[in-house]
């Protein structure tokens, strides 16, 4: 049974005629909304806010289908425990993200679902709930509420077990209180736009706001990663928890992290053991003590690496421009999280279908738009699964150009060449830049490099 909680806003609920009610029918994944103007199909970059009473950004797509795979995998691997999952939609907008987790997860998972969706827009929740109401879960399970205020202060009325965040920039004002909010075990999402700030391009506020720096080349979107784990990490650390990154992703113009977060002094103790720096171009002493610390794997140093992980103690000097950190510095991601992923299980859950009483009269040429957009969410994800938790991440054009040898070698050839080898490498997701990740040895990876 569906359940529409009235309390919070219905009592103060915007009269339709101060602001027209939105007339668009969209679809994103299987969950229709209603939408003020038609979403520019072609955009890549976040939506400008505040050109529409309600904020929605469809360059989030993706981001939106993951989360409704990962709560799938948490709640299949019993990481929420067995009873009612409440999840909160901490800066909801349109509300759509809550409402696909209701409507596109299975009906033995959406109905342990009791979904809030927080904003401090009174008619984006009004639209929100009016519309969960108007298109509800195929299924008719789950439970959707919604809160009016600031999610700093109204997500510490309970505990969480799932808490995510979207906000227009950087997500550091509300991870203090997002992660005292969390049960005992839960799981967080947190998603950061502010990719100038993270990667090093505006370096006041990334220090600012992360307390790091990054050198912006190549691998600065990883990077930016590794702060933003990093910056959940210590905050969690504050409060006696530690966290356990499951996936991390850099997609167009955002970057996104999820993590579980344990309650456990001893974790929370031990968090400096997770972080450290990035040395572009180490001196041949860095490397070995990259060695020496696990960080990298042993190998002959005839040619230097690019770039190698030190430990948190290790005395950096801050001028020092080769630096990035701190950051994160164990694994981005889990294993089975990745394998989890997959284009047939995506397209299942999430993939919309050719429905003669489709209120948007799709096509199929129209369903199979959908479904290519929906497939592209997890695209590579699987296939990495195997070496997400390695410690090397190689820009293919990048090598090229250390080892001096002209065109780069195909990563595909690069990367079977490895495996041959007995190690475990595959193609990385990120972005549009190819790159590999491996547990080789960096001698081997050379030798290899020069021979395909």
């Amino acid at each position: 049974m569906l359940y529409l909680n009235t309390i919070d806003v219905r009592d103060n609920m915007v009269d339709k005629s101060e602001k027209e009610w939105p007339d668009i029918l969209h679809r994103e994944g299987k969950t229709l909304m209603r939408l003020f103007s038609n979403p520019d199909k072609k955009r890549v970059g976040p939506a400008i806010k505040g050109e529409d009473p309600v904020f929605y950004n469809p360059a989030m797509s993706r981001s939106r289908t993951r989360s409704v795979l990962l709560m799938q995998y948490a709640i299949e691997n019993e990481l929420l425990g067995n009873g009612p999952i409440y999840a909160v939609d901490g800066l909801s907008a349109t509300g759509l993200r809550a409402r696909r987790w209701l409507n596109e997860l299975p009906e033995e998972s959406a109905e342990r679902i009791e979904a809030t969706i927080i904003d401090m827009n009174q008619f984006a929740l009004d639209l929100a709930l009016k519309t969960h109401e108007e298109f509800p879960p195929i299924h008719s399970k789950g439970e959707l509420k919604a809160i009016n205020g600031d999610l700093r202060s109204a997500i510490l009325n309970q505990g969480w077990h799932w808490v995510d965040i979207d906000p227009y920039g950087t997500p550091t004002p509300f991870l203090d209180s997002a992660i005292q909010s969390i049960a005992r075990r839960g799981i967080i999402e947190v998603s950061a736009t502010d990719t100038a700030a993270l990667t090093g391009s505006s370096k006041n506020p990334l220090l600012r706001r992360y307390g790091a720096r990054v050198r912006n080349d190549g691998l600065a979107h990883d990077s930016a990663l590794r702060v933003l784990l990093a910056t959940v990490g210590r905050i969690a650390s504050k409060h006696e928890r530690r966290i356990e990154p499951l996936l991390s992703i850099w997609d167009s113009h955002h970057l996104r992290v999820s993590a579980r977060v344990i309650r456990s002094i001893e974790g929370a103790n031990k968090i400096e053991d997770s972080l450290g720096w990035r040395v572009y171009s180490p001196t041949r002493e860095e490397v070995l003590l990259s060695i020496e610390s696990g960080l990298h794997p042993e190998t002959n140093l005839d040619i230097l690496p690019m770039d190698c992980f030190l430990p948190f103690g290790y005395p950096i000097n801050r001028e020092d421009d080769r630096i990035s950190g701190p950051m994160w510095i164990k694994n981005m991601g889990k294993k089975e999280v990745l394998e989890f992923m997959t284009e047939e299980r995506v397209l299942e859950m999430c993939g919309p279908v050719l429905n003669e009483d489709d209120l948007l009269s799709w096509t199929e040429k129209d369903i199979e738009y959908e479904n290519r957009r929906i497939v592209r969410s997890v695209k590579n994800l699987a296939n990495e699964a195997n070496a997400i938790e390695t410690p090397h991440h190689i820009l293919v054009d990048y090598l090229s150009s250390w080892l001096k040898i002209g065109s780069p070698p195909s990563p595909k050839k690069l990367v079977k060449s490895i495996i041959d080898s007995g190690y475990c490498a595959s193609l990385a997701n990120y972005g549009k830049k190819p790159s590999i990740r491996t547990d080789a040895p960096w001698d081997l990876i050379v030798k290899l490099a020069l021979d395909v």
